[in-house]
């Protein structure tokens, strides 16, 4: 698939933006002086929980690949950081389909890595925002087929919305058009877990011009409410693994992931 360049946003390079923060605490390149200098001043667990994060969608896209899921649809994707998504789910389904969506426009820049699908396969990438759910899952349909399963991802991405109202309405919409079989992979910070450090976050992402709401487990909860929550559950980033894989490192985590079926 290819996906559309001939109106490139402009990207705004005074201003920090959550994927080029994100990309910066991955050791990643794809920043700038403003991204890094709210990265720099945020504590080192939160470069530890970026690499979290990223395990644990690696590991809960490698587990739904191997039970069969085809269709993947990553909101929030963030600047290419290999293994992709479609990386690693083609590997074991090499057909395949995903549908990558950011509204970081460096991220449409870099979108061409996002759609090396294999042959049997196919990727798209959508320039949008969760804000607008209805013309991503417009867009998407093209590509994926919403009469079967489809699996939602949505990592690090809600605490980047402060409403709660806004926040639970956009994943009750996108799991509303989503078929019977289909799943919801999901991480979100925490701010029960370690109080004294999400709050140190939270402040310096907000002098980056970032609001931050992080959320209790009980809050995270309310996101997989009327779906049926996966083994092990909601837990931490690092306690999540799929039954036919080894068990990650012991490590404390500041980050609640889960994945659900619907019903």
């Amino acid at each position: 698939m290819t996906t559309d360049h001939s109106q490139s946003p402009h990207i705004d390079t005074g201003r920090a933006h959550p994927a080029r923060v994100y990309d910066w605490l991955l050791g990643g390149k794809d920043n700038y002086p403003v991204d890094e200098a709210v990265g720099a001043t945020l504590p080192p667990e939160a470069r530890i929980g970026a690499l979290q994060n990223r395990a644990f969608m690696n590991r809960a896209v490698a587990h739904l690949a191997a039970q069969g899921v085809d269709q993947f649809l990553d909101i929030g994707t963030g600047i290419p950081t290999e293994p992709n998504l479609h990386q690693i789910v083609q590997r074991t389904v090499p057909s395949a389909r995903v549908v990558y969506a950011d509204n970081d426009p460096i991220v449409l820049r870099h979108a061409e890595a996002l759609l090396v699908s294999t042959p049997e396969g196919a990727t798209d990438y959508i320039q949008a925002d969760v804000r607008e759910p209805e013309e991503i899952v417009r867009r998407a349909r093209e590509v994926l087929d919403f009469d079967r399963p489809v699996a939602l991802s949505l990592i690090a991405l809600l605490h980047f919305i402060p409403d709660d109202k806004e926040a639970y309405g956009i994943v009750r919409g996108l799991v509303a058009t989503l078929p019977p079989g289909s799943r919801l992979i999901l991480s979100h910070a925490s701010s029960d877990l370690f109080p004294e450090l999400a709050r140190q976050v939270r402040d310096q992402y907000a002098r980056g011009g970032i609001q931050l709401a992080f959320r209790t487990r009980a809050e995270v909860a309310r996101f997989f409410e009327g779906l049926e929550t996966q083994p092990p559950g909601l837990v931490t980033a690092t306690e999540w693994y799929g039954a036919e894989q080894e068990p990650p490192a012991a490590e404390e985590s500041g980050i609640y992931a889960g994945v659900a079926r619907l019903p």
